[in-house]
């Protein structure tokens, strides 16, 4: 999705916004939309159908079949008959055994590219949002959409992890930077900016774990309103936050400092110490990348 493409900010909340979104929603990454291009087709292995997805993460293919097997070795089929029986069992075995087996290292992703950090770091249109120490030996800087939901999945089963072992330690400094690719994340944005002093990352949190509630919603400004009210907002605080042309203009002057600076393309994009990385990364991931900085 270009920038030219942005709706006018009359349309910030419409529900013209929602077929935008639904397409932001399918793959907000132009990255993950290759890989799923260059994906194999469905492969037949005897009468099982194998159906391969490689993890963004750059980790091991997991299979339909293999992810769809019993846990404790036991079947569901009432009518296996008795010689299936000692397979079923050795299987089981085999699982528990491979259960107790460490998992591999995991390793550590290549970078596409690194950029200047002090230009990185360089005062932009917004204040910065930032956790952790200044003077942390690891800085991370992700630029992400509201309505991404690579996004959505980083924060919600990642990000935690990675601030309580990393940034909560002192070791790493997280910085979070807007790049909407839709009119309704611009109005998150703005909302999460418009939130209490102190809030703005409860309020990015707070936003992505209910992104399916306000994302898509036919009505988008209403979905949102609600939203807001959890976070402390009025009626007066709300409207007077989404018709601050000078903040959505900040915003949208962030996303396009990232893109012509920066090269950023897609989110998530994460810079770790001025290193550049597209795509969610899963705990293992991102912690091996962090260690290997320290």
């Amino acid at each position: 999705m270009s920038f030219s493409e942005l709706s006018p900010f009359k349309r910030l909340l419409s529900g013209v916004a929602v077929a935008a979104i639904a397409v932001t929603l399918a793959a907000c990454s132009d990255e993950k939309k290759d890989a799923a291009a260059n994906t194999p087709a469905t492969e037949s292995t005897g009468t099982v159908a194998k159906t391969e997805v490689k993890p963004a993460d750059g980790g091991s293919m997991m299979s339909a079949n293999t992810a769809m097997k019993p846990v404790d070795g036991t079947t569901t089929s009432s009518t296996m008959s008795s010689a299936a029986a000692p397979a079923t069992a050795e299987a089981g075995q085999t699982q528990m055994a491979q259960a107790a087996t460490p998992a591999a290292k995991v390793e550590v992703p290549q970078s596409e590219g690194e950029v200047d950090i002090a230009k990185l770091m360089a005062p932009g249109p917004l204040p910065e949002m930032s956790i952790g120490k200044a003077d942390a030996k690891v800085t991370i800087v992700e630029y992400m959409s509201m309505t991404c939901p690579h996004c959505a999945r980083f924060h919600n089963e990642t990000y935690d992890a990675i601030k309580t072992k990393y940034v909560d330690s002192g070791q790493v400094r997280f910085v979070l930077r807007e790049f909407p690719f839709d009119p309704r994340a611009a109005a998150a944005f703005m909302l999460a900016r418009c939130a209490p002093e102190g809030q703005y990352f409860p309020m990015v949190s707070m936003l992505f774990k209910q992104q399916e509630t306000w994302a898509a919603a036919p009505n988008g400004r209403d979905a949102l309103l609600q939203m807001s009210k959890l976070a402390g907002f009025t009626q007066e605080s709300f409207e007077a936050c989404l018709t601050n042309q000078k903040l959505l203009d900040d915003v949208q002057a962030t996303m396009q400092k990232g893109d012509k600076d920066f090269g950023v393309k897609a989110t998530p994009t994460f810079f770790v110490n001025g290193k550049k990385y597209s795509g969610e990364m899963s705990v293992a991931t991102m912690s091996a990348l962090i260690d290997s900085m320290l």
